[in-house]
C-alpha cells in the first residue's frame, strides 16, 4: 500500500473533527461511553474517507526510455547488460563548506 499524500491526510483529518463534532453536538452525549463512542465514530468515518478517496492520478514519469523485454532480445534480466540508475546525492545551499567551527 502507498503512503497516503497530503490531500487524502487533510480530508481525512477534516473528516475526523467535523463527524466528530456533529455527533457530539446531535447526540447531545454528556457520558463518557457516549463521548467515546462519538469519538470512534468519527475516526472511523475519517479513515474510511482518506482511504476511499484517489491517489496520485498517474506514476511517475523517469526521462530514462522503456525497453520491453521483446526489445532487449528477450527476458528481462538474461543479458545481464542493464543499467542501474542510481541518484546522485544533493547537497543544499551550504550544506559540506564549513570546515571547523
Amino acid at each position: 500500500m502507498q503512503r497516503p499524500n497530503a490531500a487524502q491526510l487533510t480530508c481525512g483529518s477534516a473528516t475526523v473533527v467535523l463527524a466528530t463534532v456533529a455527533l457530539l453536538l446531535l447526540s447531545g452525549t454528556t457520558t463518557v461511553p457516549g463521548i467515546a463512542a462519538a469519538c470512534a465514530a468519527g475516526l472511523l468515518l475519517g479513515v474510511l474517507v482518506a482511504v476511499t478517496m484517489p491517489g496520485r492520478a498517474g506514476s511517475v514519469k523517469t526521462s530514462a526510455p522503456v525497453r520491453s523485454a521483446s526489445a532487449a532480445g528477450g527476458t528481462p534480466g538474461a543479458s545481464g547488460n542493464e543499467e542501474i540508475r542510481v541518484p546522485a546525492a544533493r547537497v543544499g545551499g551550504r550544506t559540506g563548506t564549513r570546515i571547523g567551527s
